[in-house]
């Protein structure tokens, strides 16, 4: 058997990209995670935000805890004031252009 070590780097290598998709509405207790994917799924949720103007940020720790969070649920509790910079740098970025 071989052994192979925890890598991030290595395991974005062998897996591809990673992409996840939050929602955001204020009749909603909090974000809710509404796609996410790894390889191909993350490829296709990745040029679709292109495509359609969504602003992405890269934030790998955010993405893995994301990426664990089942479809449809709320985000965690804890993971707020990192998704609220987010929503804020965007929000910037569409009043910048």
């Amino acid at each position: 058997m071989t052994m192979k070590y925890f890598n991030p780097k290595n395991k974005r290598i062998l897996n591809g990209p990673s992409a996840a998709v939050i929602r955001y509405d204020e009749t909603q207790p909090g974000p809710t995670v509404v796609a996410h994917g790894t390889g191909n799924v993350a490829e296709k949720i990745i040029e679709l935000a292109k495509k359609h103007g969504v602003q992405m940020q890269e934030d790998a720790g955010l993405l893995q805890q994301l990426i664990d969070v089942d479809l449809g649920d709320n985000i965690p509790p804890q993971l707020y004031s990192v998704i609220a910079e987010i929503l804020i740098l965007i929000e910037e970025m569409e009043k910048n252009y």
